[in-house]
Order: C-alpha cells, then structure tokens, then sequence
C-alpha cells in the first residue's frame, strides 16, 4: 500500500504552525495534560488512506505515539535526512536503528537513531555558517583560575585547537528497555537505540583545561538549544553531566562532524558533546551551555531516578527510593547480529557467514561467541579490535544449520574484565536500564 503520509515530512507537519507547540506530527491539536489529541478532517483522511479503513477512536488516540500500522511499516515516517529508522513516537520525535543497518563499519548518519527530550531548535538556526555558532562555558566560583565565563564559537574552536576524529558508541541507557516486565517506564527501545559514528571535533580536556581548572573543580554539566515540548524555554529538557576525570579523557570531544560530514540535524547539529562509554544522554545535542562544577551536576534529568539504577538487586516491580539509586555510569558489554538480516532463509548444511559489532563501555571487547542452538553450546566468533578506544567492534563467525527447520543465532560479548552478557534478561530496575542480554535473530534453514 502506497503511504501517503509519506509526503509530509515530521519537520513540515511542525512547521505548519511553529508557534503552537500542541499540534502532533497529524496537525492534531494535543492537550498537553491528558496527551490526547482530536485530528483535524485533512489529517484524519490522510490516516485512513493509510491504514485504509475509518478509525472509530481516532479521537482518543494519544498524542505522542505513532498508530501500530504505521509504527510496524519499514518506513512509517520520512524525517528529512534519515531512512530506514523505527519510529517510536512523535512527540519528541524518538527512533531506533533496525540491526540490518548496523553492517556498516560505522553507523550512517541516514541510520543513526534519535533520541529527543523535547523540540530541536529551528533547523534554519543550525544549518547556517556553523562556523558562527556560539556555547558558553560558565565556572562555580573557586573552579578556574583563567576565565568565569567566555563565548566561543564554532569557529573559535577551529582556529585554537587541533581536531581530533575518534569512533565512538552513543548508546541509549534504556536500549532493549522493552524486554523488561513488569514494564518500565519510557521509550520501549528494542536493540537500536546505539550508533556508532566517527565524530571529528577538539577534545573537550584542551578547551576546560584552558579555562585554568582548579581542584575544586569535580564535574561538567550541559545544556543544549532543544526546548520542552510546551515551548517553554524555562522548562529544559535535558542537562546531564559527567565527573571531570571522565570529561578529560581524550576520547571526550566537542564535535561538529560526524563521518566526514557535518552532524545530522536530529543528531545534535551543529555542535555536540561526544562521551563515548556512558549513556548517550550525558552527550549533550545542539550544544549551548557547559557548566565546571565544584558539586554533581543538578541539572534535569540528573536527579532523582532518572538515568539511576538500585544500588543493590531488586526484585521486579518493586518501588526503590532515591536514595537507593546509583548514577549509571559505564554501559555493560553488548553485542548485536547485523547479518545475515532476522527472518531470512539459508540453506541447510552449507556454512554462511553471521556478523555484526560488539561493544563493553569503558572496556573494550575480549571475546565473542556465537550459538545456533539457544546456548547449549557456543562457537567462536573472529574479533577484530576496536578502532580506537570507546569503539565498537566487528566481529563474524560462519556457522553451518544441520539440518532444515527454524533456529536462532545468538551473540554473546565478554569484556575485559571477564564479564559477558547474560542469555536471559539481566536485573530488573524501574526505568529499564542496561539491558545488555543476548541479541538474537532468527533463520529458517530450507
């Protein structure tokens, strides 16, 4: 069925009437308490082309998710610069990589996910000379010994600093969230809310360390340009950080570039904070504002269980005080099968080749295996080292179905501390963070 919801791209349907921030990707007015939604008759038709039957509810569907038909589509919606995604809502736009598209040594900027708190800033705003665009870095008092606060631009950071390229993983910490149960709260990631890209910028440790830091200063916070969805730029979205040892490692870069080319739009254009190893939230979009701390970060979504799992193992569904949550800091070492793709054929007896990526935080990757009969055994996987540290990396196997029928290959990545991914669903905790089981795919052997 042609889709012709296709022709309006997410940016144009907002871009219809940017003022009003209650108006979802449909031109349906959403009322931002109850986060339900009326269509308006020119959106409703367009819906009912696509999915191609009336709508009997179409009045109490909620505003931020996508009908099922559309979400299970190969292509539900066009956001200009991306392809191939998996759209989980609209509103903040939020999308998942299929593992197919992961055969790429490095993550296409086309490809890679999108994980939006509220409304990027105009695109207009930052697709001009992004040489001219400007953050500021703020310092607590006692921080810096050189400068409290002072602007720099893109282009600033062009002319003091040597650029740096680096391949580093950006992984969601609530990614595989939807194999939790009971449910946790939030985007229901399956396997592809993790890129990998080659991020060209300057080292953020050659930029903080020119400030003239002192002892007193213990971490870094952010700030970017997105606005809460109400459009309320008082509100935020998201200002996470990091402790300074993390944010003077070399890897940690003010980037402008992602494979060669500038960042893509959804992706934090034109500036962002690259940290590679922890949860992809703490790399700050679109970036504006850098804070040198002299206590932890206080910014939103820093506190309370936000991005924070049990100190201690819970039982599932049980409710954990904050004060008996721990910041998540590096992610678990996870694996994932980018071919052949799930639910393809092969011949029975004839060896063919499996492969994919495997990644481990702030670790690197020591071993992978394969298994093609649910984990009763495992075969070795050929591993090829990361090409920098806080990269991914490629590893392949070729594996022989016996005989015909269904199976399943499963990925298994064991870290340099010796500790591999579970083959089962790993502790439960109340936002569903760090689900690092096995990947699996499935094969019919013909």
């Amino acid at each position: 069925m042609e889709k012709k919801i296709e022709e309006i791209s997410i940016q144009e349907a907002y871009a219809k009437d940017a003022t009003k921030a209650d108006l979802d990707i449909f031109g349906r007015e959403v009322n931002p308490d109850t986060r339900r939604g009326f269509l308006k008759k020119s959106a409703l038709l367009a819906m009912v082309s696509v999915v191609g039957s009336n709508i009997p509810f179409a009045d109490k569907m909620p505003g931020g998710l996508i009908p099922s038909a559309l979400a299970d589509s190969t292509e539900p919606f066009r956001v200009k610069g991306k392809d191939g995604l998996v759209y989980l809502n609209d509103r903040p736009i939020n999308a998942e990589t299929p593992p197919h598209l992961f055969d790429e040594d490095f993550t296409l900027g086309k490809h890679f996910f999108i994980r939006n708190n509220g409304q990027p800033p105009k695109e207009s705003t930052t697709n001009k000379n992004i040489d001219e665009w400007t953050f500021t870095i703020y310092a607590d008092e006692g921080t810096t010994t050189k400068h409290k606060k002072i602007t720099l631009s893109i282009g600033d950071l062009k002319k003091k600093y040597k650029k740096h390229t680096y391949g580093l993983v950006v992984e969601c910490g609530g990614n595989s969230r939807k194999e939790f149960n009971p449910p946790a709260k939030g985007n229901q990631w399956a396997n592809g809310a993790i890129g990998c890209g080659k991020w060209g910028g300057v080292r953020l440790r050659d930029v903080l360390e020119d400030m003239g830091l002192t002892q007193k200063a213990i971490y870094v916070g952010y700030k970017g340009a997105d606005t809460h969805l109400s459009g309320d730029t008082h509100k935020g979205t998201v200002s996470r950080g990091v402790p300074m040892y993390k944010a003077l490692e070399p890897e940690a870069i003010l980037a402008w570039e992602m494979n060669g080319e500038p960042i893509p739009y959804q992706n934090g254009a034109p500036l962002r904070l690259v940290i590679g190893g922890w949860p992809a939230s703490v790399s700050g979009k679109w970036l504006k504002k850098l804070y040198i701390r002299d206590t932890i970060h206080d910014g939103k979504k820093m506190m309370g269980q936000s991005y924070r799992v049990p100190k201690n193992p819970v039982a599932p569904g049980t409710k954990v005080p904050d004060e008996d949550m721990k910041v998540i800091e590096s992610m678990p070492v996870k694996s994932i099968v980018a071919f052949p793709k799930t639910g393809e054929n092969r011949e029975a007896g004839k060896p063919f080749e499996v492969r994919g990526k495997a990644w481990a935080g702030d670790l690197y990757v020591a071993d992978m295996e394969v298994s093609i009969d649910f984990g009763a055994t495992w075969q070795k996987a050929d591993l090829q080292r990361a090409e920098n540290r806080l990269s991914w990396h490629k590893w392949s196997a070729y594996v022989t179905l016996p005989i015909t029928g269904y199976y399943e290959i499963w990925a298994r990545a064991v870290d340099s501390n010796g500790k591999g991914q579970p083959m089962v669903l790993p502790g439960w905790n109340p936002r569903g963070y760090l689900n690092n089981s096995c990947h699996r795919i499935a094969i019919q052997a013909i």
